[in-house]
C-alpha cells in the first residue's frame, strides 16, 4: 500500500484546486501554489464554497502560495501534480523548476487531458522521466469517480502502482490505466458520444427535452441527457475540447465527421450563453429560478419548457432496443447517436485501452453511464449491432464483428465474469485485490438463503452478508420477515454479520406507504405492531451473539439510519448521507433512533455533559431532520461513533465491513443493556426554549411545532421523569411509540406523507 504524507499542487483553478482539497480529504498535508499566493487563498475558499471538502475542517490541511516564492514548500512533497494551462512550453518550464526543488524518487504528474505524456517529458532528464505519468482527474475531482493513469516507456512501474494504489484505496477513485493516445479513454469516446449527440439533434430538428429523455434513462445515461450536460460542462470548453482532439486525431477518425463549433453552438458561445456559469445555455432559468425557457435547436431563440411528447418514448417504454427500431423521431436520434457512438467504442479500443473492461469502467466513472459501451452493446445484442450497421451501409469494426461471432464481448466460466479481447482470446474481467461485491459472489456461489425482499449471502470466513433489495432498500414487511429469518440463520451457521449490498444506497427507511394504508385500514393505532416488530428487531441487532457491521454508502434515512445505530459497528463510505428524517413527514423516529441518539450524546459525544445536554443534542439533530455532508460530518454529528470506519472507496466498502466483522467476531460480547438518563421538566423547559425561539423566528411551521412538542416528550420522558431515575430502554421506546402512533393520527402528518408518496419533496404545513 502506497504511503504518501505530503502533496503539491501547481494551478489553483478549478481542477486544481478541487484536486487539493480531495488530497486533504484523503489526510494528507497539501501545498497549493499558483502564480499569485491571493490566487491559492481564494481558490481554498471557492472549495469551501462549492463542496470541495468532505469536512470544512479539512481546508486547514492545505498551505498556499506563489510559485515564485513557495516552490520550496514542495521539498518534501511524495507527490507534486502539474494542472495548469494546457500549453506544453508552460508546462515543461514549470517542470524544470519542480526538478530543481523535489526529492528523489517524489512522484510528479501532470492533469493534462489533451497533451501526450510523450510530448510532456521530451528533453527532460532522465531521472524526471522515471518518476513522471499522467494523471487526469474528472470534475469535480472529490465526487466524480474515474482517475485516469498513463505511464510513459520511461516511467518507474513503482511510481505507476503507488498512484494507482493511492489512488483506489485513499482517493477513493476507479482507477484506470490508459493508453498514450489523444484524450486517453473517457473523454476519447465520450467526446465523439457528445458531438454526434448534439449534431444529430441539430440535424433532425429536436426538441431538447425529448433528445435529453430519448439519449438518457433507456440507456443508463445521467437524466441530465446531453443538453444539460452540455450546460454543465461549458458549451465553449466543449468546443475547446473538440478542437483540440480534432487536431490530434488523423483524417480518417470518425471524430473529424462532426464540426467543432455547428452554427447554433458558435452564435451561442458569440453571445455568451455557455450554460451555467453564464446562468444560460440550452436552458435558461427566469430570474425567480420558478420557470425555465429552452434553446429551439432550428431557430436558436428561447422557448418555454415542455412535457416530453414522444411516441418512440412511449412505445418502447424504456427499452433501448426497442427504441432504437422505432420509426419515430426519438427513435431515429437514439439510433444515429448510439450506433454511431458504440460502433466508434469498438473501432479504437483495440488502439486506447487493454480490454473493454477498461473502456466500460472509465465510462461509468468519468461520463456516469450506468453500463459502458461494450456492456451496453451485449445487452442489445453484439450481432444485432452489427446487422444495424451493416443495414445503414456502415462498416462493421472488427472487433465488434468478431464479439459478433463469439457471442458477445462479456461471458461467465467457473464462477468468473470474462471479457473478449481483440485477439480473440477471454481473460478475466479486471478488478483489484480485495474487493468483495454481490455481483461477484452471485456468480462464484448461490445465496445461502433468498426470501425475495432480501437475500443472505456467505462472504467467506463465517461472515455473512444481508442484502435489501426493496424499491430504495426500503423496510417493509418482507424486508423484516427475511432480517428476523436471517438473524436466526447467522446465529446458527456464521459468525458475524454485514448488513449492505452494491447498490447506490443503503436504506431509504421505512415504507411509508404502509403508513398510510394502515391507517386507512385500521387506524393509527393499527401501526402499533409494526412499531413493536421494528423495536424487537432492532433490539435483536443489537444484542445478537455476533456482531453485526452496517455497511452504509449513499442515503441512509430513517429506519436505514435506525438499523445502522442499532449495528455493532458502521463502516461508512466517505459520500454517505445519514440522518433521522422522520420529522419531515411528520412523525419522530419510531425505531428507537431517539434512544439511541440520547444514549450515543449521554457517552459525552460532542461535548454533551450534565442530565438536559443528551436531550438538547438530539433535539438540534432531530428535530430539523439534520443529514450528513459525508461520513466525517456524520461522525462530527454523532450518527457514527469515533470507532466506526470510513471507506473512501464505495467498491471496498463490503471487504473493510467484513473485515471489521471478523474483527470484532473474536471474543464478541453483546453489549450490556444500558440505563437511560431522562431529563424529565428541566429538559422539557430547555428544549422547548429552542421551540419558541424557531416559531417566533418564523422558521417552523404549526405543524412542525407539534411534531417538536412530541420528540419534547420522547427525548425528556415527559413530566414524570426524574434524571435522578434511570430508566430502561424499553421505557424510552414505548413513550417513542405513543408519540409516533399520536402523529400519525394527525392530519397534517397525512399529508406530509401523501405529498412525499407523489412529489418524493417534503411539505411544509
Amino acid at each position: 500500500m502506497a504511503h504518501f504524507r505530503k502533496a503539491g499542487v501547481i494551478g489553483a483553478g478549478v481542477m486544481g484546486s478541487g484536486i487539493a482539497a480531495h488530497l486533504a480529504n484523503a489526510g494528507l498535508e497539501v501545498v497549493l501554489l499558483d502564480v499569485e499566493a491571493a490566487t491559492a487563498t481564494a481558490a481554498v475558499a471557492r472549495q469551501l464554497k462549492a463542496g470541495g471538502f468532505m469536512d470544512p475542517a479539512f481546508a486547514g490541511r492545505i498551505a498556499t502560495g506563489s510559485v515564485d516564492d513557495e516552490m520550496p514548500l514542495l521539498a518534501d512533497a511524495d507527490w507534486i501534480i502539474e494542472a495548469v494551462a494546457e500549453r506544453l512550453d508552460i508546462k515543461q518550464g514549470l517542470y524544470a523548476r519542480i526538478e530543481s526543488v523535489r526529492k528523489p524518487g517524489s512522484i510528479v504528474s501532470s492533469n493534462t487531458s489533451t497533451i501526450p505524456l510523450a510530448d510532456l517529458v521530451t528533453g527532460l532528464p532522465e531521472a524526471f522521466a522515471a518518476d513522471f505519468l499522467v494523471t487526469h482527474f474528472f470534475n469535480p475531482p472529490r465526487t466524480m469517480p474515474l482517475l485516469e493513469l498513463v505511464a510513459g516507456p520511461a516511467t518507474r512501474p513503482q511510481a505507476l502502482a503507488a498512484i494507482r494504489d493511492f489512488g483506489d484505496r485513499q482517493l477513493g477513485k476507479s482507477v484506470v490505466v490508459c493508453r498514450d493516445t489523444p484524450g486517453f479513454i473517457a473523454n476519447r469516446i465520450g467526446n465523439y458520444w457528445m458531438a454526434a449527440a448534439v449534431n444529430e439533434a441539430i440535424a433532425l430538428g429536436l426538441d431538447v427535452e425529448v433528445a435529453d429523455a430519448a439519449i438518457s434513462k433507456p440507456f443508463g445515461i445521467p437524466r441530465t441527457g446531453i443538453f444539460g450536460l452540455m450546460d454543465l460542462v461549458g458549451i465553449d470548453l466543449m468546443a475547446m475540447v473538440l478542437r483540440s482532439m480534432h487536431d490530434a486525431l488523423p483524417a480518417s477518425d470518425a471524430m473529424q465527421d462532426y464540426p467543432v463549433e455547428p452554427p447554433l453552438l458558435a452564435r451561442m458561445v458569440g453571445e455568451k450563453r455557455l450554460g451555467r456559469k453564464s446562468g444560460a445555455g440550452f436552458v435558461k432559468l427566469s430570474a425567480d429560478r420558478r420557470s425555465r425557457a429552452v434553446t429551439d435547436l432550428i431557430t436558436g431563440e428561447y422557448r418555454p419548457q415542455k412535457q416530453v411528447s414522444s411516441d418512440s418514448l412511449d412505445d418502447a417504454k424504456g427499452d433501448a432496443r426497442a427504441l432504437m427500431e422505432h420509426a419515430g423521431a426519438a427513435g431515429c436520434y437514439a439510433a444515429a447517436v448510439m450506433e454511431k457512438s458504440l460502433a466508434y467504442a469498438a473501432r479504437v479500443a483495440p488502439e486506447i485501452a487493454d480490454g473493454p473492461d477498461a473502456v466500460d469502467a472509465a465510462m461509468r466513472g468519468g461520463y456516469g453511464w450506468a453500463k459502458g459501451p461494450f456492456e451496453l452493446i451485449d445487452q442489445l445484442g453484439a450481432g444485432w449491432l452489427a446487422g444495424r450497421l451493416e443495414q445503414r451501409g456502415l462498416p462493421v469494426p472488427d472487433y465488434l464483428a468478431q464479439a459478433a461471432e463469439a457471442g458477445g464481448f462479456y461471458s461467465v466460466a467457473d464462477g468468473a465474469r470474462l471479457c473478449l479481447l481483440p485477439d480473440g482470446t477471454r481473460r478475466k474481467v479486471a478488478q483489484p485485490e480485495g474487493i468483495i461485491t454481490l455481483a461477484a459472489v452471485r456468480l462464484a456461489s448461490k445465496p445461502v438463503e433468498d426470501w425475495g425482499a432480501a437475500t443472505l449471502w456467505d462472504l467467506g470466513d463465517g461472515i455473512a452478508c444481508f442484502e435489501i433489495r426493496s424499491k430504495m432498500n426500503t423496510f417493509g414487511t418482507p424486508v423484516l420477515d427475511a432480517l428476523e429469518a436471517a438473524l436466526a440463520r447467522v446465529a446458527q451457521d456464521f459468525k458475524g454479520l454485514v448488513i449492505g449490498s452494491d447498490a447506490l444506497l443503503f436504506s431509504a427507511g421505512a415504507d411509508i406507504r404502509v403508513f398510510l394504508e394502515t391507517v386507512e385500514k385500521e387506524g393509527p393505532a393499527g401501526f402499533g405492531a409494526n412499531i413493536d416488530r421494528g423495536h424487537r428487531l432492532f433490539r435483536a441487532v443489537k444484542y445478537a451473539p455476533f456482531p453485526v457491521v452496517g455497511a452504509a454508502n449513499g442515503l441512509a434515512y430513517g429506519g436505514g439510519c435506525e438499523i445502522l445505530l442499532h449495528c455493532a459497528a458502521i463502516q461508512a463510505h466517505a459520500e454517505l448521507s445519514i440522518g433521522l428524517v422522520e420529522t419531515r413527514i411528520g412523525v419522530v423516529p419510531g425505531w428507537g433512533g431517539c434512544k439511541e441518539m440520547l444514549l450515543r450524546f449521554a457517552e459525552g459525544h460532542a461535548g454533551a455533559k450534565g442530565p438536559v445536554a443528551p436531550a438538547l443534542a438530539a433535539f438540534g439533530l432531530i428535530a430539523p431532520a439534520k443529514v450528513s455532508a459525508s461520513a466525517f460530518d456524520a461522525r462530527r454529528l454523532g450518527y457514527l461513533r469515533p470507532t466506526d470506519g470510513i471507506t473512501m472507496n464505495r467498491d471496498r466498502l463490503l471487504a473493510d465491513a467484513k473485515a471489521k466483522a471478523l474483527a470484532l467476531a473474536e471474543g464478541y460480547a453483546p453489549p450490556a443493556p444500558p440505563a437511560v438518563t431522562l431529563s424529565g421538566p428541566s429538559g422539557a423547559s430547555a428544549l422547548r426554549n429552542v421551540l419558541d425561539t424557531e416559531t417566533l423566528a418564523g422558521r417552523i411551521s404549526p405543524h412542525d411545532r407539534v411534531v417538536g412538542e412530541a420528540l419534547v416528550t420522547v427525548l425528556t420522558g415527559g413530566p414524570d421523569a426524574d434524571p435522578a431515575r434511570p430508566v430502561t430502554e424499553d421505557d424510552v421506546t414505548a413513550v417513542e411509540r405513543a408519540a409516533f402512533i399520536a402523529l400519525l393520527g394527525e392530519p397534517a402528518t397525512l399529508e406530509r406523507i401523501r405529498h412525499m408518496l407523489a412529489t418524493g419533496k417534503p411539505l411544509r404545513n
